[in-house]
């Protein structure tokens, strides 16, 4: 168990700027248009008949749309002394200095990974090419602190 004292300390800590901009505006969108159909369900008569179960179904709906959506406002990655801390959509993964074969953003790539002993990945969203200068000096970070704590490798 750790203490507060053990508390990890981290030199860097990456976000995406883009896509969780995106993602807050686009949950707000949706929760808000299907809370308003839902409002509108009953005006008039379309010969289907709607009840107000019907009209708070489609709200929810919406609210939890939206939140799946937020989602993608969580990717984050966090470096230091005991290795990379990626943060993707649903969980978080501690990969140690010793597993970090290098970190890589591919051609075409739509986000950077952290590149595993034999041949294996994991990405990593908060490096994202649609963010373009900001991923770039991500990467440069990235690199400098491997360079710091990969010294024998």
């Amino acid at each position: 168990m750790r203490s507060l004292v053990d508390k990890p300390v981290w030199d860097a800590e990456l976000r995406p700027r883009l896509t969780p901009i995106f993602a807050v505006v686009a949950a707000v969108i949706i929760a808000l248009a299907h809370i308003v159909v839902g409002f509108l369900l009953k005006i008039g008569s379309s010969g289907v008949i709607f009840q107000t179960a019907d009209q708070v179904a489609i709200g929810i709906l919406g609210v939890v749309i939206g939140c799946v959506v937020l989602l993608f406002t969580r990717p984050r990655l966090r470096i230091g002394p005991q290795g990379l801390a990626v943060r993707n959509l649903l969980g978080e993964k501690l990969i140690s200095w010793s597993d970090v074969e290098g970190v890589s953003f591919h051609t075409g790539a739509r986000w950077a990974r952290v590149d595993l002993p034999d041949y294996e990945y994991h990405p990593v969203m908060a490096i994202q090419a649609v963010d373009k200068a900001r991923a770039v000096e991500a990467m440069d970070t990235v690199r400098a602190l491997m360079d710091k704590y990969q010294v024998g490798r």
